[in-house]
């Protein structure tokens, strides 16, 4: 049997500040590739041009990444700023509906850091700009020079910082087969309010959700908060998460291919 496909959501770049384009983090690619055992397809997070009803038709699965851009405010009823810019408001008119439809068809879904916010408020739910102006949370962001640039240690920027408690018994203590991981944190939105089906599975020290998955999903739809695609070919959790969404594929391939016949 041939490998699942993944379709790999992109985020829109300006290249030279004239070229549109979209792009996808090598990392994803990789830990699709290497772990999840699958072939990843990036499709364009631009409605103009992506039909969803094809493009799930075509793959075995979809991994929504992390992107710069937030998204939108709008979206969960609240007023856009310019501090919390950039936007992409195509890709949430695109992975918005795609989760829904993802969900509703059992094909899976894994969402990392905004793929996880996005999952959130397709449910209904909403977000928080900057977590870490809520009082008693950590500062959620990737770690900066005194001067205020980015570590250029990616060791660094990508290193475990606080520790996650799973819920006993839920879907991701039984697949880590652990009540409490640590991970890495780089982002600066975060669930405010849980959409209807979304079921909280991950919380850290601060309260800051950190893993999700969505009730009464025909298919495998989980969500983190972390960058699980950093480092899951030597990383444990990653790795496993990566495994079960393969399989997770795999599994809708093979149902795909036995209808087909």
């Amino acid at each position: 049997m041939a490998r699942p496909v993944i379709g790999v959501i992109g985020n829109a770049r300006l290249l030279d500040n004239r070229f549109p384009a979209q792009i996808v983090g090598e990392k994803n690619m990789r830990a699709l590739a290497t772990v999840a055992g699958a072939l990843p397809l990036m499709f364009a997070a631009a409605p103009a041009i992506t039909d969803l009803g094809d493009l799930l038709d075509t793959v075995d699965g979809i991994l929504l990444t992390g992107g710069r851009a937030n998204v939108h405010p709008t979206r969960f009823g609240a007023e856009p700023c310019a501090a919390h810019e950039p936007y992409d408001e195509p890709r949430d008119a695109v992975a918005l509906p795609l989760i829904e439809a993802c969900v509703a068809r059992g094909v899976p879904l894994f969402g990392i850091c905004r793929g996880f916010q996005e999952m959130n408020v397709a449910f209904g739910g909403s977000l928080h700009p900057e977590i870490r102006d809520l009082p008693g949370r950590l500062n959620h962001r990737m770690p900066r020079l005194e001067n205020g640039e980015i570590h250029p240690d990616l060791d660094v920027i990508f290193a475990d910082r606080h520790e996650v408690r799973l819920t006993p018994g839920g879907a991701f203590t039984q697949l880590l087969e652990r009540e409490t991981i640590r991970v890495n944190s780089l982002h600066g939105q975060g669930i405010l309010e849980p959409g209807a089906r979304v079921v909280i599975e991950g919380v850290a020290e601060d309260g800051t959700i950190e893993a999700i998955r969505i009730r009464d999903a025909a298919g495998f739809a989980l969500g983190v908060q972390w960058h699980a695609e950093h480092d899951p070919a030597t990383n444990p959790i990653n790795r496993a998460l990566f495994m079960a969404f393969g399989d997770a594929a795999a599994a809708c391939r093979r149902a795909r291919d036995s209808v087909r016949v």
